[in-house]
């Protein structure tokens, strides 16, 4: 009596064994199909963030930097070799809006004929004042530090600047000019 019991009982077990393998197997097939799934949709999500994204941009650069209201002053040396600039601050109406420190390697590069962009901003249409203040050695190695102030008319539009820098033999007095970009 006792013999024939145990077999039944293990056939239960491994039936139950049995079972609970298939279930298992089921449910990692269906895992994997659903993390198929999952991939598929975060790849979804990733192009649609980036879009957005792209366009979020895009607008942010139209309201925060209109067109018609745009103003950019950039930076030539006209002497390439009778300054070593040190320094530029940039102010509009008063305000700080740029501030540079030079490296050699900038330096060389506006040696070379380089044009720093040093400010883009948006100002409304009007009268407007730009002052710069420029730290150089002249080429006669005495330090300078130059005020130049230039007034201009702000029109609807986009508006460039382009301040120039030269000083000349024998004195090398830095003298700074500006010209409106078309």
């Amino acid at each position: 009596m006792f013999g024939t019991q145990q077999p039944q009982r293990r056939r239960i077990k491994h039936r139950r064994v049995f079972a609970i393998g298939s279930l298992v197997l089921a449910l990692l097939a269906a895992a994997s199909t659903a993390a198929a799934d999952l991939d598929e949709d975060l790849e979804r999500l990733r192009a649609e963030v980036a879009s957005h994204s792209e366009r979020v941009f895009a607008l942010e650069q139209k309201v925060l930097h209109p067109a018609n209201t745009r103003l950019a002053v950039f930076l030539t040396l006209q002497s390439r070799d009778a300054l070593d600039l040190d320094s530029v601050e940039l102010f509009v109406n008063g305000q700080p809006v740029a501030s540079h420190l030079y490296s050699d390697r900038e330096r060389a590069s506006l040696e070379r004929g380089g044009i720093q962009q040093l400010f883009t901003g948006n100002l409304e249409n009007g009268e407007h004042e730009l002052k710069t203040v420029i730290t150089a050695r002249s080429a006669d190695d005495d330090f300078v530090r130059r005020e130049s102030t230039h007034r201009f008319r702000k029109r609807p539009g986009e508006l460039r600047l382009q301040m120039s820098l030269e000083a000349r033999a024998p004195d090398y007095e830095p003298r700074v000019s500006f010209v409106e970009w078309e």
